[in-house]
């Protein structure tokens, strides 16, 4: 039995920096703390927004996750840049953080060319590496392959249908959305993202993206230390969850029927509200 009020006394009790959390039993709202309407950093789980979006190209035949970077790069970026390891690497082994040797963030003037001229070692072989140049090399990919600005097409097809208004991104020096981290969401527009997932790429009704590419960015596509980690969504238990650095999480189950999302700045004390949410929502297998 689910005691989220237990957790959230837990919270309290602790002094745990949690902006709000949410509690989703069957698809509906039935428990919730704090402030989930104001807008905070997601910082990762920007990554899963993106994904969505690919996944939305990729449905329309717009994009093809076989295809190498090459293909989808802006043609001025293409002369100095051919002959680099990262041209070649398909496009779904971004999604899968499955190539190793990235540093972990894009830097300088230009992050496009900082990101597509790494000398990357044994790229062929696929193994589990976090980085947020993959993220943004898959970005501006789609930006490339739908023709359009990456955020506007986020904003018209996934934000606006799920109602959520107001969110905030960022941009790289190159002008290309920054698909690796920046946006900002309140714990309500994070769970709405997560009940996308939850009911297969359908919300209230309405679909956003197939269910055969929620199936696939939800599923293990590469392991990891974690358990497995699928399109920019980690495996978490017998669901996958929306993660971003200190404590943004939305965790989807959809097996047990349960679903909980929670904001907040927990840059010491991660672990112990996991800890606490898995204990008192009988999540502690």
């Amino acid at each position: 039995m689910c005691n989220f009020e237990n957790f959230t006394k837990e919270i309290i009790s602790n002094n745990w920096n949690v902006h709000g959390a949410e509690l989703y039993e069957d698809g509906k709202l039935t428990h919730s703390f704090g402030d989930c309407m104001t807008k905070y950093p997601i910082y990762s789980s920007t990554k899963t927004v993106l994904s969505l979006a690919v996944g939305i190209a990729r449905d329309e035949g717009k994009i093809d996750l076989t295809q190498s970077v090459q293909k989808y790069i802006p043609e001025k970026y293409l002369t100095d840049s051919a002959s680099f390891p990262v041209m070649h690497i398909p496009l779904y082994r971004l999604l899968t953080m499955s190539v190793k040797g990235f540093p972990f963030r894009p830097e300088g003037d230009s992050f496009l060319c900082y990101s597509l001229s790494q000398k990357l070692e044994n790229w062929e072989t696929p193994e589990f590496d976090y980085s947020n140049i993959p993220a943004y090399l898959a970005g501006v990919a789609l930006s490339q392959a739908i023709g359009g600005d990456v955020w506007d097409f986020i904003d018209h097809r996934i934000l606006k249908p799920l109602c959520i208004f107001d969110a905030e991104y960022t941009r790289c020096p190159d002008g290309f959305f920054y698909g690796a981290s920046g946006m900002k969401l309140s714990v309500s527009d994070l769970s709405k993202i997560g009940l996308l997932l939850y009911n297969g790429g359908v919300f209230e009704g309405q679909r956003i993206v197939s269910e055969d590419y929620v199936k696939k960015a939800t599923s293990i596509q590469q392991m990891n230390r974690e358990g497995g980690y699928g399109y920019f969504i980690c495996k978490y238990k017998d669901g996958f969850s929306i993660n971003g650095k200190w404590g943004q999480k939305c965790y989807i189950l959809p097996q047990r029927k349960l679903m909980i999302t929670f904001l907040g700045d927990l840059r010491e004390s991660s672990s112990a509200v996991r800890k606490s949410m898995e204990r008192n929502l009988n999540l502690i297998d």
